[in-house]
């Protein structure tokens, strides 16, 4: 597996996405990320800390940068908890709950990349359905992080590694009925 590539494709997902959702400082963006997908291999079944470095360095970059908070999604054993800074928990009033993600145990490889490189890391539970946008690589259902209105985004890459992505974002709501009259910025 050529790592480099996967950090290349992480970058250009991302920074897709991020044109694609309009996303701006402040916004939070959720990543599900499935290492043994990445691979080749069935969720859950080859956990590889080298390919969730690579996407790693791939997205987080392009999200600082921007002014982007991420929030890493933990897998199913560790309820799908998400791997915050302490800077974005305190500012969204998200509450900590005491679990540390670890590779082949409970939270995933990704989520423990990022326990591992964030400045000021946390779990919390749940963020409420508060993320703006977000890539899921490999299957690991990032939707119940987004908020309630929620469309798909079309990027020109299909697959990081081996694993299928989709990708999302949200959009408010329509209200108003057939007369109403919308805003195409925000659709």
């Amino acid at each position: 597996m050529d790592f480099s590539e996967i950090t290349s494709q992480s970058k250009q997902a991302v920074s897709e996405i991020l044109e694609a959702a309009r996303l701006k400082k402040g916004d939070i963006f959720v990543v599900g990320c499935s290492s043994s997908e990445i691979l080749g291999d069935q969720i859950g079944t080859a956990t590889n800390l080298d390919s969730a470095n690579a996407v790693f360095d791939g997205i987080i970059p392009v999200l600082k940068e921007n002014g982007v908070y991420v929030a890493a999604q933990c897998c199913e054993h560790l309820n799908r908890a998400l791997v915050v800074e302490r800077e974005t928990m305190k500012k969204y009033g998200f509450e900590q709950v005491n679990a540390i993600p670890q590779p082949n145990h409970a939270g995933g490889a990704f989520a423990t990349v990022c326990y591992q490189r964030f400045d000021d890391p946390v779990l919390v539970e749940d963020i409420r359905q508060m993320a703006d946008a977000g890539i899921d690589i490999g299957g690991t259902m990032i939707g119940m992080h987004m908020h309630s209105v929620v469309v798909p985004v079309r990027i020109s890459l299909r697959k990081i590694g081996e694993a299928p992505i989709i990708c999302a974002r949200h959009r408010p709501k329509y209200v108003g009925g057939q007369r109403a009259i919308y805003d195409e910025k925000l659709m």
